[in-house]
């Protein structure tokens, strides 16, 4: 409610005509009448007089709020899309800024108010310095929000908005809002470099990306491998295998990656020529493990140099595991076992 209606609403309920309620603040009728009107405002030296003379608080005299609830953002939010629809972009604009000056601290109707006018004024390809300056305005000013996902989000919009503008150094200044894990603080920086002539270091950046996606998308393969074996659900077991080894090949991450993956569902299902292939096949692709360090996909990355000491260490574990005879023991009369786990 704006504060015209609610000295207005909160005059009738004590039953004050607007010239008694002039007399008795010591302003003109016409003054109290363009209030209501809300063609002018009080003086703020008369805003604690108004609210005493209509017994009420300064948070109700100003309907201040502490917070809008969801719903009632998303309320807003749906007016302003229907709003764009129906006026012009000007229009809509200059309701969408008196709504938010109704709630001046609401940092989440803020951002996306802001982020559906921005966007709206994209696809109808309106450029206007004065709206460039208000809604960078507004993500500027819920940077500093409580709320992470609202911070990102409005770093995220004025990245965006620098790069459309070539203004890349200033871009790349936005992206410190984003945390050094979020990988969308990588892959806008990759941009920025490739769209400033820094290729290396935006190949660099991509690869880098590509295998902390590998590393994640093996790890997230391997919880559903899990479930899929607590649910005893081998078909879909021996499937997420199939994807670890294909993923493992498209990332390039060689031979080693893609043969492990089978181990041990081949060892629970007791398949002894398939864990024996697959011991020989790890033991024998050990020399070739660090060879996504020279793969094509991760030119531009710097690996640390796999020490000698390392690889033994690694043979001498892999020994030592496929030894095991509480997981092999099923293999004690295979003279292929045998063999292969007598290596020194």
């Amino acid at each position: 409610m704006t504060l015209g209606k609610v000295i207005r609403k909160y005059r009738k309920i004590r039953n004050l005509t607007q010239e008694e309620m002039a007399g008795r603040l010591g302003v003109t009728a016409p003054a109290v009448n363009k209030w209501e009107n809300e063609n002018s405002y009080p003086d703020i030296t008369l805003l604690a007089p108004i609210a005493r003379l209509l017994d009420i608080s300064l948070d109700t005299l100003l309907s201040f709020r502490e917070d809008l609830t969801t719903e009632e953002i998303n309320g807003i939010v749906l007016e302003a899309d229907l709003k764009l629809k129906e006026e012009s972009y000007d229009e809509a604009f200059l309701w969408a800024r008196k709504k938010l000056e109704q709630y001046p601290n609401c940092d989440e109707l803020i951002l996306d108010i802001a982020i559906v006018f921005d966007a709206q004024r994209m696809v109808q390809d309106i450029s206007k310095e004065e709206y460039d300056e208000y809604f960078c305005s507004l993500y500027v000013r819920v940077l500093d929000s409580d709320d992470e996902s609202i911070r990102i989000r409005a770093a995220d919009s004025l990245v965006g908005f620098y790069m459309r503008k070539k203004q890349y150094d200033k871009a790349e200044k936005y992206l410190e809002y984003f945390s050094i894990q979020n990988p969308e603080r990588k892959r806008k920086q990759a941009q920025i470099y490739a769209e400033t002539g820094r290729v290396k270091e935006a190949y660099k950046a991509y690869e880098e990306l590509l295998f902390s996606d590998y590393q994640r998308a093996s790890m997230e393969l391997h919880g559903m491998y899990k479930l899929a074996l607590q649910d005893n659900d081998r078909k879909r077991a021996h499937r997420l295998v199939d994807k670890q080894k294909e993923l493992a090949r498209c990332f390039e991450m060689g031979k080693y990656y893609e043969i492990s993956s089978g181990l041990d569902l081949a060892t629970l299902e007791k398949d002894a020529d398939s864990v024996v292939a697959a011991m020989e096949g790890m033991l024998s692709s050990l020399e070739q493990f660090g060879d996504f360090r020279k793969a094509p996909l991760y030119e531009h990355m710097d690996f640390k140099e796999i020490r000698e000491e390392f690889m033994a260490e690694m043979r001498e574990n892999l020994l030592k595991c496929f030894r095991d005879e509480e997981s092999f023991g099923f293999l004690k009369n295979d003279e292929r076992w045998q063999r292969l786990v007598k290596q020194p």
